[in-house]
């Protein structure tokens, strides 16, 4: 016989067991029921608190079986794991682009969506990912933590650091498979295939052009908006890139690069 099951009067979700209906109705009531003792933070599941507490005693129970690695929570030990099978299990509807993570989709999505959900306090300037407002935040509080050991240069991002760190060794781990040229970033080398296949992902909403990166789409918006947020300090004249901004200094320095 089986066995009856639990509804939620909200949202109709079922559920085989009464205990479980209960915990989910807490989506619809707010309930946060279990406190932390340290920071008094609160959360709906017992199990997130459990979860929580790692981040204060530096727990990390979960262990990846291939490279070692220790994580505190099942899921970010679950999603590390696909760097070595090299699973992208959620793909984006628009462009058929594979990502390993649900929160890279949802980052990736923006740039089609063109929405900007992060705003800095200070300036107002919006970004599409909290990653790049936080990276923004330094041009403001001129922070730069991360200390290369070989030359001493400072970095605001760890990820810039590894990458300069790289200039030292000459290291250079991804090579393309057309033309076997060599590069220090996966990133990189996906943007410069692009080159080989002539794919233009990023399109402007306003007139329809396309464009291989996306640094070159937001230059092109500018177009449009006649935004030109790059200022010569000499003269006052402003630019929408930041090469025509070089390029006008050597009016004034009298440079001459390309002899």
């Amino acid at each position: 016989m089986a066995k009856p099951l639990h509804q939620c009067d909200v949202c109709k979700k079922t559920f085989s067991r009464g205990g479980n209906l209960a915990t989910h109705k807490r989506i619809h009531t707010g309930d946060k029921p279990h406190h932390c003792d340290i920071c008094g933070k609160s959360f709906s599941r017992a199990s997130t608190l459990t979860t929580h507490k790692y981040i204060h005693t530096g727990e990390k129970p979960y262990r990846c079986d291939i490279c070692g690695r220790l994580f505190s929570v099942d899921s970010s030990l679950t999603r590390h794991k696909r760097i070595h099978t090299g699973d992208k299990p959620y793909q984006c509807d628009i462009c058929d682009k594979s990502f390993s993570d649900a929160g890279s989709l949802t980052a990736h999505k923006r740039f089609h969506t063109g929405e900007k959900p992060y705003q800095c306090d200070v300036c107002g300037k919006s970004f599409s990912q909290r990653g790049t407002l936080s990276t923004h935040m330094f041009i403001h509080t001129g922070e730069k933590k991360y200390h290369c050991d070989i030359c001493g240069m400072l970095f605001s991002r760890r990820f810039h650091l590894t990458r300069h760190k790289l200039t030292h060794t000459g290291e250079r781990l991804y090579s393309c498979d057309i033309c076997g040229k060599s590069f220090s970033e996966s990133s990189i080398i996906i943007k410069h295939k692009r080159v080989h296949t002539g794919e233009k992902p990023y399109h402007c909403d306003i007139c329809g052009k396309s464009f291989s990166w996306g640094s070159t789409l937001t230059v092109h918006k500018r177009i449009h908006s006649g935004e030109k947020p790059y200022h010569c300090d000499i003269c006052g004249k402003s630019f929408s890139a930041s090469f025509g901004l070089t390029r006008h200094k050597r009016i004034h320095t009298g440079e001459k690069p390309y002899h």
